[in-house]
């Protein structure tokens, strides 16, 4: 991924979306015929585009854009805070409707003045590959760690049977 960012950014593209998602066809078992399927997507989906977004900041000129996951303003906090320029919403607001928007941009806001930030541009690329303290978090390496601590989403460790099965 990070090469080929590279080679479209030394060719001259201006921006980069991270990632758009595909929509493909299931398989319905009852009539065995092939049916379009339509699942929006969750916040979990933000994590993988967070990672990319954390790594290419800094290291490509193109604009960075984040596309999957973006629910709400934490969403579009991270996506920021990774270097992206734009974060791009969809399913939220097809859940939602256009008025969640104005609550996104409330959140945001709050948030902003919390920390005392005076604009998006002071906290973009904040948590980018080379600002953060342990750059390894973004490396392949740390999976090793995460495994190896067992933790659960749950925060608890997994039962010795749920490991088996």
């Amino acid at each position: 991924m990070a090469n080929l960012a590279r080679h479209l950014d030394l060719v001259g593209v201006d921006g980069l979306v991270l990632f758009n998602r595909f929509y493909l066809p299931d398989f319905d078992l009852d009539l065995l015929d092939v049916v379009p399927r339509l699942t929006l997507s969750s916040p979990y989906e933000l994590l993988v585009r967070l990672h990319w977004v954390a790594i290419l900041f800094g290291n490509i000129r193109a604009d960075l854009a984040v596309t999957g996951g973006v629910h709400g303003a934490t969403d579009v906090i991270k996506a920021m805070m990774a270097g992206a320029r734009v974060a791009m919403m969809a399913s939220a607001l097809l859940q939602n409707g256009i008025p969640h928007l104005a609550q996104v941009r409330a959140d945001l806001v709050r948030w902003m003045e919390r920390r005392e930030y005076g604009s998006i541009a002071e906290m973009q690329g904040s948590m980018s590959y080379f600002r953060v303290a342990e750059p390894a978090a973004f490396e392949r390496a740390n999976y090793m760690k995460v495994l190896a601590a067992g933790a659960l989403p749950t925060g608890r460790r997994p039962a010795q049977d749920e490991i088996e099965s």
